[in-house]
Formats: C-alpha cells, structure tokens, sequence
C-alpha cells in the first residue's frame, strides 16, 4: 500500500483501513507471543502502513481546517 492509493480514498475508507490494520497488528503481537508467528517482517510492515495511514488523515484534517478559516497559506 503507497500513499498515493491512501489520498484517493474518503476519510471514512481510511478510518475503516486504519482499524483494519490495527486488528492485524494485535492479531500479529497474538501470534508473535504464542510463538506461531512465521513472518515477522509482516509486523513491520503493518506498523509503518498505521503510520501511514495515520498520516494521510492528519494532511486531510489539517487540509480542511485550513479550508475552513479560508486562510491563504
């Protein structure tokens, strides 16, 4: 997942892609404590992709609060 994908998508599809990815990231912290974890890389990557889609939602926050005060920045 790029970020170009995430920009394109509404603020509820990413909210609905962040708690996706959470409930991956517990499921994976579940496995790795069990010890049935096979791919640990995949705990990275599901990490920097919440980053990622925590990001996303800040700019389009940030873009429509700057839009409300109607400030030239």
């Amino acid at each position: 997942m790029n970020a170009a994908e995430l920009r394109d998508k509404t603020p509820d599809q990413l909210g609905e892609e962040l708690a996706k990815l959470k409930k991956e990231a517990f499921n994976l912290r579940f496995q790795q404590a069990t010890g049935q974890l096979e791919n640990t890389a995949r705990m990275r990557s599901v990490k920097r992709d919440v980053a990622r889609v925590k990001t996303i939602i800040n700019e389009k926050v940030r873009a429509a609060a700057g839009d409300a005060e109607g400030g030239d920045e």
